[in-house]
């Protein structure tokens, strides 16, 4: 039987995450952790949530918003309607935070997510590339664009 997720505390989301670093342009997130929340399915939707709406930790937010992309994959129901809360990282300047957002909106494909994504890109390419960054953000934006108007044009 699964736990309640009430047992899981904000404060430990995100603490075995390992973000990007040289020679590793991608994150780490505890497996265990991970699974156990895709697994609650919806259940775990309203603490999730509220984690999103409170903590300002680039690490609890970047593995809140891949354990929801996972959550997405696993059939989990009602996550577009959280575009409000993901809404509040559409000004973020974490290429972490941005390229998790952008995997979400691709799939959940809300209407008022495009303006912010293009604003990302915009945002993006105005800045000089700062080789500290071992990823490119705009990749997971850029698709996430033309995912939107692959399915605007299909709709047609």
């Amino acid at each position: 039987m699964i736990q309640p997720v009430q047992s899981y505390q904000n404060q430990y989301i995100g603490c075995n995450c390992r973000l990007p670093e040289n020679g590793r342009n991608y994150c780490l997130f505890d497996k265990n952790e991970v699974d156990y929340f895709v697994k609650q399915g919806e259940n775990a939707i309203p603490y999730l949530t509220d984690v999103l709406k409170h903590s300002n930790d680039e690490r609890q937010i970047t593995e809140t918003l891949y354990i929801f992309d996972r959550m997405i994959d696993n059939g989990a129901k009602g996550i577009d309607k959280l575009y409000p809360v993901f809404a509040r990282f559409n000004n973020t300047e974490s290429a972490n935070i941005q390229t998790y957002l952008a995997g979400i909106y691709r799939k959940i494909q809300v209407p008022d997510a495009f303006g912010p994504l293009i604003k990302m890109l915009v945002q993006n390419s105005l800045k000089p590339h700062n080789p500290q960054q071992p990823f490119d953000p705009n990749e997971e934006i850029g698709g996430a664009i033309l995912s939107y108007l692959s399915d605007r044009f299909r709709q047609s």
